[in-house]
This record gives structure tokens, C-alpha cells and sequence, in this order.
């Protein structure tokens, strides 16, 4: 297994941008760098470890500007090792002593659950539709969206060819590459950085239906003016009987940051990871992304638990928890994140993979409800001229949701059932 290590260094580099993007050192290795400062150098060379140095991030621009260098994206390296070393179990906590090291980490693979597929028709469902618990015929008949707000969905890709999403999608990217990693128990695509963001299991396809689908054989999306950035940063993995999307968490850094600079207005993660060591997963291409007023909405968890998974935990992010058709909070919805809002998740019908539909629940499904209802605010203040920053999104949930009871907020539902109506009605207010 060949290891990758992820370093941000307290001072960069000089002339730096000569460093080639990991991304681009996977197919082209034309420009070869094997040294980054002498303490790291010194102590890879004590270890017996040869390495190639490339960068974490590329440049929006051709020139780091003001909010990259403020969140250390200018600073961050990804140290390739070139062959299948025995690493010493040190390692990792001798580059963190080192005073010209900020943080290290080792790269890992995070999971994040698929809900399994239950039915394939919309009839075997209950009466009830998710889209009336939010109000959302109210919001739609001030906006459906717009072209110009781009809601970028990082996940397992999206089923390009779908119907219900025809028109709806943007050009994206695959940055799902496990090269060098334990890839045994994976399936499909798994290797090499490309342009083709396709969905093999559904997860990502059944969210973006529910963001912004036509409506042929399922209820039309929350915002299907908008349109859909399609990211794919996890791929498939078989463990214990069950699929679950499975990618390099640095890896998704890297797909945020390009949703962020190809002029995303949100991103849906409806997936999470769990803090295992060293820096907290996401926290500075996120802080990067809220910078850019990008708006992140990120599915709570779903083991039920006082676990915290990332994004979600992370300050800024809109935390999403689910509720049924009763509008209760369901007992998977994790809760370690301080939850923002809670959004229908129990038996959502959406379109899935191979141009199929599928019915699946988890705060995966409750995140979308929101992040296609930002993506209706910021359309409808853009066609009065105005825009919404991160903060104004969160005044309008926290001052708008329905109260599950007496308290402003809850641990397990946030400010409470996000409620469109309401919404609306408030920022109609403030634009007259």
C-alpha cells in the first residue's frame, strides 16, 4: 500500500505553483519534486521514505487570492510515498512535532451508509407527501428556481442519463481515485480523476432528484429551476453484507473546493465522517467554501446517536436531521451535530440508478429538502435584485421553522420542521 500524507505547513513555499496538483500527478508526471522543507525532508530520510510533492489544492485563479491563503489552502501538501513502505508507527506524531508542521494526517477512507433500496413504485406509498409537511407549493409559487443558482451534490455521483434529471445537470467530476490504497473490497469505478461523475449505486441520483427533478413518475423537485453541479467523491465498497459509499476523505476536500471555484451557491454532503485524529475532517476548504458565502447543507448522521460526522459538526454548516410523516423526528437521526433543521427522510421516492426509481430514508434525504429550499431563496432574491448571505439564510430557518416544542431549539431537531411558508412570507417582507 502505497501512503499518502496531507501536511500543512506553517509557511509556504516560495514559487510554489511549480508544484504539481495531485490531481494532475496521478496521470502526468512530468515535473518531479522530492523535497519540501529540510525538517520533513530530514525526518522522511531517517525513516528510509522517498516521497513526491505535489499540492493539495489548486488556485482558483492563477494566483492564490486573499481567502485560500487565509484558510492555509496555499500551504497544504500532499506527500506521495513512491513505493509500499513498513511505516513507522511514529510517523505520523514525529511530523506533527515538527515547528514547521501545523498538521499532518494520514489519508484515510471514510464511509458513508447507502440507504438500501426498499420499493420501486410510488403507489406502495402512504397518502401523505414530504413536499406538504415543508409547504413547498407556497414557495414555488413565487420561484422555482433559477439557472443561475447552482447546487453542487457531492456524493456518489448522479445517473447522467436519468429522465428526470435531463437538463437539469451541469458538467462535473469524478475525483474518486484510490490509487495506491486497500481496494479489495470495493466494486466499480474506484481509480482515476476524470470528468464522468456517474452514479453506480443510486445514493447520489436519488438525492438530486429530490433537489431538482422534473416530475415525470416522482413529485418534482424542491427547486427544479436550478441546477444540479454533480460531484462524485465516493465510490463503492462491500462491507458486511451492504453497500456503503466509501472515498478518501482529502479527496472530497478537493471536490469541495472545485464545487466552490466552478461557482457552486450550495453544496449538498449528504454523507458524514466520523473525527478520527488530527485536524477535524473538512474544516478548512469548508471554512473556504462559507468565505465565498457558499452555502453547505450536510445530513446529521443516522445511527441515532450523540456522534458527531462531518460536515454536519462543523460550525456553519447546516445540520440536517429527518423526521416521518407525522412530521416527528425519526430515532436514526443522529444528533451530535448542533442540528439546524429537520426536513422529510422517511420513505422518500426518488429517482436512482440505471434510470430507475427507488425509495429510501435517511438524513441523506432530509438534506436536499433544504438545500433545494436555499436554492428557491437565493433564486427569489435574485429576481429582486438582492442576495442572500450565510447568515440571512440561517436568521430565516431559525426565525421561520416549526417549533417542535416550547424551546427556541432542540437537540434533536434544531429549530424545527423547515417550513417554506413561513420562509417566504418573511423575505417577501423584507423585499417589499
Amino acid at each position: 500500500m502505497k501512503y499518502h500524507f496531507v501536511l500543512k505547513i506553517r509557511q509556504k513555499l516560495n514559487s510554489d505553483l511549480h508544484i504539481p496538483y495531485w490531481v494532475d500527478f496521478i496521470t502526468d508526471k512530468s515535473v518531479v519534486i522530492q523535497n519540501l522543507n529540510p525538517e520533513v525532508d530530514a525526518l522522511m530520510s531517517s525513516a528510509g521514505l522517498q516521497f513526491w510533492l505535489t499540492r493539495e489544492y489548486a488556485p482558483a485563479n492563477a494566483s492564490w487570492s486573499a481567502s485560500e491563503v487565509l484558510h492555509g489552502l496555499d500551504r497544504t501538501y500532499r506527500l506521495v510515498l513512491q513505493q509500499e513502505y513498513t511505516l513507522p508507527d511514529d510517523l505520523l506524531d514525529r511530523l506533527l512535532q515538527l515547528p514547521s508542521v501545523e498538521t499532518a494526517c494520514e489519508l484515510t477512507i471514510g464511509e458513508a451508509h447507502i440507504p438500501q433500496r426498499d420499493l420501486s413504485v410510488q403507489t406502495s406509498l402512504p397518502g401523505s407527501r414530504p413536499a406538504d409537511l415543508i409547504y413547498l407549493a407556497f414557495a414555488k409559487a413565487l420561484t422555482r428556481g433559477s439557472p443561475q443558482v447552482k447546487i453542487a451534490v457531492l456524493d456518489t455521483g448522479v445517473n447522467l442519463s436519468h429522465p428526470e434529471l435531463a437538463g437539469r445537470l451541469l458538467p462535473g467530476a469524478d475525483f474518486v481515485d484510490l490509487e495506491g490504497m486497500d481496494t479489495s473490497d470495493f466494486i466499480g469505478d474506484y481509480l482515476g480523476y476524470d470528468d464522468v461523475p456517474e452514479d453506480e449505486v443510486g445514493h447520489g441520483t436519488h438525492v438530486s432528484g429530490i433537489i431538482a427533478s422534473r416530475g415525470l413518475q416522482m413529485d418534482e423537485g424542491v427547486a427544479p429551476d436550478c441546477r444540479i453541479l454533480p460531484v462524485r467523491v465516493l465510490a463503492t465498497m462491500r462491507t458486511g453484507g451492504r453497500l456503503v459509499g466509501a472515498g478518501i476523505i482529502d479527496n472530497i476536500n478537493a471536490g469541495i473546493k472545485c464545487a466552490v471555484d466552478w461557482g457552486a451557491d450550495i453544496i449538498n454532503m449528504s454523507l458524514g465522517i466520523k473525527h478520527t485524529g488530527g485536524g477535524l475532517p473538512h474544516e478548512d476548504v469548508i471554512r473556504y467554501a462559507l468565505s465565498k458565502n457558499v452555502t453547505v447543507v450536510a445530513a446529521s448522521g443516522n445511527d441515532g446517536s450523540p456522534e458527531r460526522y462531518y460536515p454536519g459538526a462543523l460550525p456553519g454548516v447546516i445540520a440536517v436531521g429527518a423526521v416521518d410523516y407525522s412530521g416527528q423526528v425519526t430515532a436514526f437521526t443522529s444528533y451530535g451535530a448542533n442540528i439546524t433543521v429537520v426536513a422529510p427522510g422517511l420513505n422518500i421516492y426518488s429517482s436512482f440508478a440505471n434510470n430507475s426509481y427507488a425509495v429510501a430514508s435517511g438524513t441523506s434525504q432530509a438534506s436536499p429538502f433544504v438545500a433545494g429550499s436555499v436554492g428557491l431563496m437565493k433564486a427569489y432574491a435574485k429576481s429582486m435584485g438582492a442576495s442572500l448571505s450565510n447568515q440571512d439564510i440561517l436568521s430565516i430557518l431559525k426565525n421561520t421553522s416549526d417549533r417542535v416544542d416550547s424551546r427556541l431549539r432542540s437537540v434533536h431537531a434544531g429549530y424545527g420542521l423547515l417550513n417554506l411558508a413561513d420562509a417566504f412570507k418573511l423575505l417577501s417582507h423584507q423585499f417589499q
